[in-house]
């Protein structure tokens, strides 16, 4: 197992920030590297995996640092966003070259690309040149490369781009069990929801600084001055709403579309909670469903890069 520290971290593209004194401790599992195109996700990726230098600071994958350590490349996978292949081989061809780079031999190339190709579910395009490919089946021939050399850290730049909902649902299952399994795994993603299906770990970036690092809960926590929208469901809503004018803790209250909606924003949602059942009971009312609507990755955003 490796973790990862990165230090003071920053890197400018002459007068433009890439990203900007960036310190985390990234420890195995997985954990999503969050923000808009332009963040600088791209960027702190590559220079995690050797590719850039930083202007300042620095980070380390298990106590090593990255910057001109080709040895590292031996424990590390990467799976970048943009792409060029060698159109005319074959999926097996290009990973089986792959595999070869790593040091395997010929044997040992061809039969870990076979299983790199059958683990991403492209058994029957195993014989089918790449530039014949779809879309989603270059993205996951750029994971299996990644994965074939069984790395302890995997780098995975918007690796669901372009994939179908199933292929979605596949990979991510796949970087779930590769974190169960004791990897590292930071995936880039600017579609939070991807990453809130993988995991509630992450990293939000915004304008190459880090916002935030840490669980998403722990993280809304940071932002209490927010209001929290909360729905509820109550076959009397418009007797619970009388109730609700005089709590203390909402701020407003309205009808939704549904039968019985009742949305209710509040400042102080622990003691909303703690008040409600008592209030509902005292009249006699009952509540069918409660529900936090902004306690999500999404939410969580809005709010941080406000």
């Amino acid at each position: 197992m490796a973790d990862i520290q990165i230090k003071n971290l920053s890197k400018w593209y002459g007068e433009v920030l890439g990203v900007s004194n960036i310190t985390a401790h990234i420890q195995p599992g997985v954990i999503g590297l969050l923000g808009p195109n332009g963040a600088g996700k791209s960027t702190l990726l590559k220079i995690l995996t050797g590719q850039l230098r930083a202007d300042t600071g620095g980070a380390t994958i298990g106590g090593i640092p990255v910057w001109n350590r080709i040895h590292l490349y031996e424990i590390i996978g990467f799976c970048p966003d943009m792409e060029k292949f060698y159109e005319r081989l074959t999926g097996w061809e290009f990973l089986t070259y792959m595999a070869r780079l790593h040091g395997m031999s010929k044997s040992k190339a061809r039969k870990t690309a076979r299983e790199a190709l059958h683990i991403m579910g492209l058994d029957d395009a195993i014989d089918k040149r790449i530039g014949a490919y779809s879309k989603g089946m270059r993205q996951r021939v750029k994971f299996a490369q990644a994965i074939l050399h069984d790395p302890e850290v995997i780098f995975l730049d918007e690796p669901m781009q372009g994939m179908d909902p199933i292929g979605r649902l596949q990979t991510a299952e796949m970087i779930r069990e590769y974190g169960r399994r004791g990897k590292t795994i930071l995936v880039s993603s600017h579609i939070l929801n991807e990453v809130e299906d993988m995991t509630h770990r992450i990293l939000v970036l915004n304008h190459g600084q880090l916002l935030a690092e840490g669980d998403v809960h722990e993280i809304r926590e940071l932002i209490e001055e927010q209001p929290r929208h909360v729905r509820i469901l109550c076959p009397e809503r418009r007797k619970l709403s009388n109730i609700l004018v005089g709590c203390s803790e909402v701020q407003t209250i309205t009808f939704g579309d549904d039968p019985g909606e009742l949305m209710v924003q509040t400042l102080s949602p622990d003691a909303f909670y703690q008040r409600l059942p008592d209030m509902v009971m005292n009249q006699g009312l009952s509540i069918d469903q409660i529900e936090t609507l902004d306690d999500n990755l999404e939410s969580v955003f809005e709010y941080l890069v406000k």
